[in-house]
């Protein structure tokens, strides 16, 4: 268990744009799991090198099953705190494009990425979210609600932060579901250092994650 007090190790990171491969192999217990391969902290995720990304050519250099490209994103955080390496770090090289390792996210037997359905993700990551920052929110029927960490720009290339807002009006929620946008009154710290983080997406593939 992780007892130390997460420390903010990045600040500004609110629009950075990064981008990630998702490699899914089969798992121990028979499921399927993605290992992914980002770019954060490494290069800004260039358009044209992203278009040159070849997933069956990925797939077959990792022995993967498939390659899932996931993105462009840009992150919608503040900060980012000291990470736990739950897998390595290894660096590699897709068509001249240098990505790191960084999680394994566990998809059971369902490979395709569903909208609304959850899922875990081994990362071992902290996120900070600023007091006065907007957050984006999807709040399930028991009234949980999920804080988005990211957004996509490969489903919807004009989708923009400015859009955000007003997201409601481009969904179609489950019975029960809801989005919402508001300012934080103090610092949301999302800790998922000592446990796999619970993260969900909507159908323009926005990613969000369970605070806690």
């Amino acid at each position: 268990m992780v007892t130390d007090q997460a420390v903010r190790l990045l600040s500004d990171m609110r629009g950075v744009r990064y981008g990630e491969v998702l490699a899914v192999r089969q798992a121990e217990d028979g499921g399927l799991n993605a290992e992914v391969y980002g770019t954060q902290l490494l290069n800004d995720c260039p358009q044209d090198r992203w278009d040159a990304l070849d997933p069956e050519a990925i797939a077959a250099e990792l022995g993967a099953i498939f390659v899932k490209l996931n993105g462009p994103r840009y992150w919608a955080l503040d900060g980012l705190g000291a990470k736990v390496a739950v897998v390595e770090p290894v660096v590699r090289t897709f068509s001249g494009f240098e990505m790191r390792r960084i999680a394994v996210v566990r998809l059971g037997d369902h490979p395709a990425s569903a909208p609304y359905q959850l899922r875990t993700v081994e990362r071992g990551a902290v996120f900070f979210f600023d007091a006065g920052k907007p957050v984006y929110e999807l709040v399930d029927p028991d009234g949980t609600a999920f804080v988005m960490q990211a957004y996509c720009v490969g489903v919807d290339p004009a989708l923009t932060e400015a859009d955000l807002p007003g997201l409601a009006r481009r969904l179609s929620l489950p019975s029960g579901w809801s989005f919402r946008a508001r300012l934080l009154d103090k610092e949301l710290v999302v800790d998922t250092r000592d446990h796999p983080a619970t993260v969900v997406q909507d159908e323009l593939e926005n990613t969000y994650t369970l605070p806690g």
